[in-house]
């Protein structure tokens, strides 16, 4: 007779090996800038609105791919105004195209990623389209990102909510094992289920979070905090709809803050692959919401 707890079962539906000799453009796509276009206020944001200073290229010098591993380096030189260039990789072509998707499942990063004041890496998921409104309201999951200075620590953060401004999130921290530092190589996870977002390191699962909420109403043109049931998208919304994948290196910006002196370029982002499963058997019942709480209830 099986005693405890049976495993999850995995079966593997889509990877990247970076067996070639250059980015393999059916699996991925490039952002280029500094910013994009926001059509619903009718401006520019720079900076990815995250006020960051890099300009993303698909250029040689900033994202390569040889020995079965695709580097994204960041380098400190002028280009179109900005001080520093990098890479930032998508499932999804600039113009909207999927090249990949995913609703659930098991995503899979094995990377070694830089550090210093001013650095953010991240490996990361955005939905495909935005069915509850604007960032980020439709939702985010972050599957590791890093304080640049703090390269002992990975994040695994959830952005939901309403519409800017009237967001929130959920940001885990794990002090990684035995000395070990975001340089050196690690398998980062989140396994995403109906209701449920786990997140593992060399697969060790560290963080799980069962609470979210999405709330599609505005008041002139922002979003707003849901105060009632009625404004809440059914649970488990926002993260019920397909993502996409996302991989860059950014400079300075609001979170990390600028690079100093001490900050050392090129800074490079390795990555040995990208796998993506799905749950043998499918994913069952939808998890209810955690804690009790009614999914426009904060914490006490």
């Amino acid at each position: 007779m099986a005693t405890g707890k049976q495993k999850t079962k995995w079966k593997l539906v889509w990877s990247d090996e970076f067996d070639g000799d250059s980015v393999d453009l059916s699996k991925w796509d490039f952002d280029i800038g500094n910013g994009f276009f926001d059509y619903k206020t009718h401006s520019w944001i720079e900076g990815w609105g995250n006020e960051e200073l890099q300009y993303y290229t698909r250029e040689l010098a900033n994202v390569s791919v040889k020995d079965s591993l695709l580097t994204i380096r960041a380098l400190k030189e002028s280009l179109h105004g900005c001080g520093y260039t990098s890479a930032r990789l998508k499932t999804r072509k600039r113009d909207g195209t999927p090249l990949f998707t995913k609703t659930y499942g098991k995503f899979e990063f094995r990377a070694k990623v830089p550090w210093g004041k001013g650095m953010w890496p991240a490996l990361w998921m955005l939905p495909q389209d935005d069915k509850y409104g604007g960032w980020a309201a439709s939702g985010e999951i972050d599957v590791m990102e890093i304080v640049g200075e703090k390269p002992g620590q990975t994040l695994g953060t959830i952005h939901f909510g309403s519409g800017f401004p009237a967001r929130e999130l959920v940001t885990h921290v794990y002090d990684l094992p035995g000395g070990s530092t975001v340089s050196d190589w690690h398998v980062y996870t989140v396994e995403w289920e109906p209701g449920e977002i786990r997140w593992l390191l060399d697969g060790v699962l560290w963080a799980t979070q069962t609470f979210w909420w999405s709330c599609s109403k505005k008041v002139d043109g922002a979003g707003v905090v849901a105060k009632r049931k009625a404004d809440i998208n059914p649970w488990p919304a926002p993260f019920d709809q397909p993502f996409y994948l996302v991989m860059n290196v950014a400079v300075g910006g609001n979170f990390p803050g600028h690079p100093n002196p001490d900050t050392k370029f090129p800074a490079e982002m390795v990555v040995d692959y990208v796998r993506v499963y799905d749950k043998v058997g499918g994913y069952g019942d939808v998890k209810p919401i955690g804690k009790g709480r009614l999914p426009y209830q904060k914490k006490a």
